[in-house]
C-alpha cells in the first residue's frame, strides 16, 4: 500500500512539472527598446532577460528603434544575447523604425533577426569617426567610397569594429561582405534588401505575423539548438519600472550636467549660510547623482576639470575682485570645459549647445552680480557703534530731567534729552555723544 502510494505521489510530481512546464513556455515576452543604446538600456534587457530565463519563457521579443549609442552598452547587451538561455529574436519595427549603427550590431548578434517593411538598418561606422568618404589604406578590397581613417587611432577603431561585426556575422551565418561594409562604408538596407542579402531571417508586419514565422524554426542557444513552437504563444509587454525610468532620466548627458550644477551651488549655499540644511542636502543628493550618471558614461574628464576650474575661479572673483579678470576666464573655461565634456559623439549623449551657452551666461550673470555687490558694499562708508543707532527708537528706563537709562535693540544705554522725559515714554535717537546717545520725545521730533 506504502509503495503504491509512492508511485502516485510521484506521477503526480511529474503531471504537476509537466502542467507547470507547459504554462511557463506557453508565453512570450516583449518588450521595447526605443532610442539611443545606453546603460538604462543595458539594466532594461538585462533584468527581463533574468526574468523570462526564472519564468522559462518560450521566447524574448526585443522591439528595436535606435539610432545608436554608447559602444560600451551595445557590447553588453549582444554579451547578454550571446548567453541568454531563453531564444531571443530582436524585431526592427514598427514600420518607420530604424536599427542604425549600434543596433545593427545587435541585430547580427541575435539568434533570429526580424524586420517588418519600410525599416531599415547599417550605418555602423563607429560614429567617433565621422563619414568623411576616402580609401582606407589597411584593406586593399575598400574603393574611393571607404570611410576616411586619418590616424593610426582610427585605424584601429574601425579594423576593431570591423573584426566585431564580422564575427557576428559568421556566428550567426549572415551576410559577412555587407557586415564589413556596413562599417567601412556606413551602408545602410532596407528591410527588403537585408533579406535578400541574407543580413536578416525574416520580414514580419506585426507581432502575431512574427510568432506565425518562427513556428517550428530551430535556434542555436548557447548550450544546445532549439526548436521554437510559438504557435499560440501569449505575448506579454514588459514596461521600464521605475528604477529603469530614473536611470534613464539621471544618465541623460543634459540632466546629469544640471543636477551636478545644482550639487555645486546647493553646497556653496550651505557654506556661505550655515544651518539652511535644505540647499545642502539638496546638492548633496543632486552631486552624487550626477557622478554615479558620469562614472557610467563616457565622459572626458579634463573637460569636467575645466568646469570645476571655471567655478573656482568665477567664485574667486566674487571673493576677491579681479576687475573681471578670474570672472571672465572661469566663464570661459567653464563653457569650454562643458563641450569637451562628453567624450562620445553617439546619438543621444551630446550636450545641448542651447543648455552649455545657457547656463555659461548664467554662471557669467550670477557672479557679476555677487561681484557688483561687493564692490558697492566697499565703496560704501563704514558706520559701527552707537552711530548706527542715530533715528531709531528707545524706551526710557526711569524718569529724568536731563541724564538718565533707556533701552535699544535689546541694550542699556546712557541717554541725555533737551526736555524731561516720563518712564516708559518712547523716544528717539538723535545723535551721539560719546557713549552717550542724545534723544527727544518722539512726539516733540519736529520741534528740534
Amino acid at each position: 500500500m506504502l509503495k503504491r502510494l509512492l508511485i502516485l505521489i510521484g506521477l503526480l510530481g511529474i503531471l504537476c512539472m509537466e502542467v507547470t512546464a507547459s504554462t511557463t513556455s506557453s508565453s512570450a515576452i516583449l518588450l521595447e527598446v526605443k532610442g539611443p543604446i545606453g546603460p538604462a538600456t543595458v539594466d532594461y534587457v538585462s533584468r527581463v532577460l533574468k526574468r523570462a530565463s526564472k519564468q522559462q519563457v518560450a521566447l524574448l521579443i526585443i522591439q528595436l528603434d535606435t539610432p545608436g549609442g554608447l559602444d560600451s552598452s551595445m557590447r553588453e547587451i549582444i554579451q547578454l544575447l550571446m548567453t541568454s538561455e531563453v531564444p531571443v529574436v530582436t524585431y526592427v519595427a514598427p514600420g518607420g523604425a530604424r536599427a542604425a549603427s549600434a543596433g545593427t550590431y545587435i541585430l547580427y548578434a541575435s539568434p533570429i533577426a526580424a524586420m517588418a517593411p519600410g525599416t531599415n538598418l547599417g550605418a555602423a561606422t563607429p560614429v567617433q569617426l565621422g563619414a568623411s568618404p576616402v580609401p582606407n589604406a589597411s584593406d586593399s578590397s575598400a574603393d574611393n567610397t571607404s570611410i576616411s581613417v586619418s590616424s593610426t587611432m582610427e585605424r584601429k577603431i574601425i579594423n576593431d569594429a570591423v573584426a566585431y561585426l564580422r564575427s557576428l556575422a559568421q556566428l550567426r551565418g549572415r551576410n559577412v561582405e555587407w557586415a564589413v561594409k556596413a562599417v567601412r562604408e556606413g551602408a545602410s538596407l532596407s528591410a527588403n534588401e537585408a533579406l535578400r542579402q541574407n543580413v536578416i531571417d525574416l520580414i514580419a508586419d506585426h507581432v502575431p505575423d512574427l510568432l506565425a514565422q518562427l513556428d517550428g524554426r530551430e535556434v542555436q542557444l548557447i548550450h544546445e539548438k532549439h526548436v521554437l513552437q510559438t504557435s499560440g504563444l501569449t505575448v506579454k509587454r514588459i514596461e521600464p519600472d521605475w528604477r529603469n525610468k530614473l536611470l534613464a532620466l539621471i544618465t541623460n548627458p543634459n540632466v546629469a550636467y544640471v543636477l551636478m550644477l545644482i550639487g555645486i551651488y546647493g553646497l556653496i549655499f550651505e557654506f556661505a549660510t550655515p544651518g539652511t540644511l535644505l540647499p545642502g542636502i539638496v546638492g548633496l543628493v543632486s552631486l552624487v547623482l550626477s557622478l554615479y550618471a558620469f562614472q557610467i558614461m563616457p565622459i572626458n574628464y579634463a573637460g569636467l576639470a575645466l568646469m570645476l576650474l571655471g567655478l573656482a575661479l568665477m567664485i574667486a572673483e566674487a571673493f576677491a575682485p579681479s576687475f573681471g579678470v578670474l570672472g571672465l576666464s572661469g566663464g570661459l573655461a567653464f563653457i569650454i570645459g562643458s563641450i569637451f565634456l562628453m567624450d562620445t559623439n553617439a546619438p543621444g549623449y551630446g550636450l545641448s549647445p542651447v543648455l552649455v551657452g545657457v547656463l555659461g551666461l548664467a554662471n557669467l550673470a550670477f557672479f557679476a552680480f555677487v561681484l557688483g555687490s561687493v564692490i558697492q558694499a566697499r565703496k560704501r562708508p563704514v558706520v559701527s557703534g552707537a552711530q548706527t543707532m542715530v533715528g531709531s527708537k528707545t524706551v526710557a528706563l526711569k524718569a529724568f530731567e536731563v541724564e538718565g537709562q533707556v533701552r535699544t535693540k535689546g541694550e542699556i544705554w546712557q541717554a541725555r534729552s533737551p526736555v524731561p522725559v516720563e518712564a516708559e515714554q518712547v523716544l528717539i535717537i538723535t545723535g551721539t555723544d560719546g557713549l552717550v546717545l542724545l534723544v527727544t520725545p518722539l512726539n516733540s521730533k519736529e520741534k528740534i
